[in-house]
C-alpha cells in the first residue's frame, strides 16, 4: 500500500514493491503528491506495448515510504505524449530525453527537448527500442551540432574538455564557462558509447539476460547481477537458498570495498599525494587478487545468477578472506590518519565541491554522495532484504557535502563493509548454492533494487511468453548524480574539477544503454 490516491497491487519478490496504472492526465497530480510525501524518483523509462495491442507507455519508479512504486502511464500509438515531470524531479530531465530518443514518447511542456542518447548513431524520427525497429539497420552519420547553453558576459570564456580524455576512461564531454579560473557553469554531454543493452535484452530468455545484466557497468557487476536475479526470482516465484544470499552479501560488500579503495587512491593523486594513490591501489590490487583466488574472478563477474550463486567458500577460503580483510583494514586505518592529518590534502578537500543537504534533496542525490550531504538513504537499512535483515547495517553519513565529507563517508563505509563480511562469513548458513528457476508467465513484472557501492541499482523486468524478456530497464544511480556534479563545481576553480569529479566517481557506462 501507498499513501497516494491510486489503486495498487503488490509485485511479488524480496523487495516490497507495488504497481499501479494511471492516466496521463493524473500523472502530475500523483507525482506532486508523492514528492510532498518525500518520495524519491528512482527511474523513468518508456516501453513499446504495440505487440500487446496497445500503444506505448511511460514507466516511473518511485521510492515511497512502504517500498517501491512502479507507475505505468499508457500512451497513444500515434504521437505518444505525456506531461513532463522534470520541474518536480529535476533528475527526470535526461531520463525524459532518453525515453524520447529510444521510444519516441514526448514530454509535453518540458523546457529541454534536446537529444540525449542518439548523437549521430541514428537520425531523428528513428526509435530503436520500438518493437518494429530492425536491429540490422545502419544509418549514415549526420551533423551533430549539440546546442550547448551559451554563457555570455565580460571576461567569460569556454573550455571544452573531452569527450576523449587522456586516461583510460570512457568518453564524456564537459563544457566549462569560466571567468579567470572560477567556474560559472558546467554542462555535461554523455552517452558517446551507446551499447544497445536494452534492445539486446529483448532478444534473450530470462536465463540469458543474467550474463548481460552483470555487464551494464563493470565496476558494479555484483549489484546489477543481484538486481537482475532478484527481478527474475520475483516473476518466477523462486526463493534462492539462504547460503547463496549470504554469499551475495559478501560479494556485494567486497565490490564496495574495492571501489572505495581505488577512489581514495585517485583522490590522493588529485591533490598531489601520490603516496596515497600507490598505497590504496596496492590494497585494491591485493583485494582483487584475493577475489580471483577465492571466487575465480577479480571483479566477481558471473557469480550471482537467478536462483543463487555459482561459487562457494570453503572453510579455508573463509579464513583466508577474513585474514586478508583484517590486514587491509589495518592499513586503511593508518592511511586514514595520514589523509586526515595532511594539511595539503585537507586544504584541497574541505569546502570543495560542496552540495548542501537542501540542494541534494531537491536534485535527488543518491548513494554515498547523498549520505555525505545529509540524505539518510541506504537500501540495506531502509528496505533490508536477506541477508541484511540480520546485520543491522550502520549508516555512514555527513552533512557538509564537500569532497572531505565524501572521503569521510567512504572511509566509514570501508570499515563497515569489513565488519559485515566478518558477520556474514562467521554465520554462513549451510545448504545449497542454487535452485532451479521456474517459468514466468508473459506479462509478469519483477523488480530488483540493490544498494550498490555508488548508490541504488534498479532493474525493472517485464516478461514475454516463453520465459523471454519483453522489456528490461537497468538504472544506474549516476543518472541522478551527474546533474548534481554540474552544481557542485560552481564557484570552484577549474583545477579542482578532477578532484570533485572523482569524489563522486560516476559511471559513464551505466546510463549509456
Amino acid at each position: 500500500m501507498t499513501d497516494l490516491p491510486i489503486q495498487t497491487e503488490a509485485i511479488p519478490g524480496a523487495m516490497p514493491a507495488f504497481r499501479s496504472m494511471i492516466e496521463a492526465g493524473t500523472l502530475r497530480a500523483v507525482v506532486e503528491k508523492a514528492k510532498s510525501q518525500k518520495a524519491r524518483l528512482v527511474a523513468l523509462w518508456g516501453s513499446d506495448e504495440t505487440a500487446r495491442g496497445g500503444g506505448y507507455a511511460l514507466q516511473i519508479a518511485l521510492a515511497v515510504r512502504t517500498g517501491l512504486l512502479w507507475l505505468t502511464v499508457p500512451l497513444a500509438r500515434e504521437h505518444p505524449r505525456y506531461p513532463g515531470i522534470a520541474d518536480i524531479y529535476p533528475a527526470a530531465n535526461r531520463m525524459q530525453r532518453a525515453a524520447y530518443d529510444l521510444i519516441g514518447i514526448h514530454a509535453q511542456d518540458a523546457l529541454d527537448h534536446r537529444k540525449w542518447l542518439r548523437h549521430r548513431a541514428w537520425p531523428g524520427g528513428v526509435f530503436p527500442l520500438r518493437k518494429d525497429f530492425d536491429t540490422a539497420s545502419r544509418f549514415p552519420q549526420a551533423d551533430d551540432r549539440y546546442p550547448f547553453v551559451k554563457v555570455e558576459g565580460e571576461g567569460v570564456h569556454e573550455i571544452p574538455v573531452g569527450p576523449v580524455h587522456a586516461g583510460t576512461i570512457e568518453p564524456g564531454h564537459f563544457r566549462f564557462s569560466i571567468v579567470g579560473e572560477k567556474i560559472l557553469r558546467l554542462e555535461e554531454r554523455l552517452a558517446y558509447k551507446h551499447k544497445g543493452i536494452e534492445k539486446r535484452f529483448e532478444a534473450m530468455t530470462l536465463e540469458e539476460g543474467a550474463r548481460l545484466a552483470g555487464r551494464v557497468s563493470g565496476d558494479s557487476t555484483v549489484a546489477y547481477a543481484w538486481a537482475y536475479a532478484m527481478a527474475v526470482e520475483g516473476v518466477t516465484g523462486t526463493e534462492p537458498p539462504s547460503r547463496s544470499l549470504a554469499l551475495r552479501g559478501i560479494m556485494l560488500e567486497l565490490e564496495r570495498i574495492a571501489n572505495h579503495l581505488g577512489d581514495l587512491g585517485y583522490l590522493g593523486n588529485d591533490v598531489a599525494l601520490s603516496f596515497g594513490f600507490f598505497q590504496f591501489w596496492r590494497l585494491k590490487e591485493d583485494l582483487l587478487r584475493l577475489n580471483a583466488e577465492l571466487f575465480g574472478h577479480r571483479y566477481l563477474m558471473d557469480l550471482v545468477v537467478p536462483g543463487g550463486v555459482t561459487c562457494d567458500l570453503t572453510r579455508d577460503h573463509e579464513q583466508r578472506l577474513l585474514e586478508g580483510l583484517d590486514r587491509i583494514q589495518s592499513e586503511i586505518a593508518s592511511l586514514q590518519s595520514i589523509y586526515d592529518e595532511h594539511s595539503g590534502a585537507q586544504d584541497r578537500f574541505i569546502m570543495t565541491g560542496q552540495v548542501l543537504p537542501e540542494l541534494a534533496e531537491r536534485m535527488g542525490l543518491t548513494g554515498f554522495a547523498g549520505r555525505a550531504s545529509g540524505i539518510m538513504c541506504d537500501l540495506r537499512i531502509d528496505y533490508p532484504i536477506p541477508p541484511y535483515q540480520q546485520l543491522e547495517v550502520r549508516l555512514a553519513s555527513h552533512t557538509r557535502g564537500d569532497v572531505a565529507a565524501r572521503v569521510s563517508v567512504r572511509f566509514e563505509e570501508l570499515f563497515e563493509s569489513v565488519r559485515l563480511v566478518h558477520a556474514l562469513v562467521n554465520h554462513l548458513p549451510p545448504g545449497e548454492l542454487r535452485v532451479p528457476v521456474g517459468a514466468a508467465p508473459g506479462g509478469a513484472r519483477g523488480i530488483g533494487w540493490v544498494e550498490g557501492w555508488r548508490g541504488d541499482v534498479f532493474i525493472a523486468l517485464d516478461t514475454a511468453d516463453g520465459n523471454r524478456i519483453h522489456r528490461a530497464h537497468p538504472h544506474d544511480p549516476s543518472w541522478q548524480n551527474w546533474p548534481v556534479l554540474e552544481r557542485a563545481v560552481l564557484g570552484n576553480i577549474v583545477p579542482d574539477f578532477p578532484l570533485i569529479n572523482k569524489s563522486f566517481n560516476l559511471s559513464y557506462s551505466g546510463p549509456d544503454l
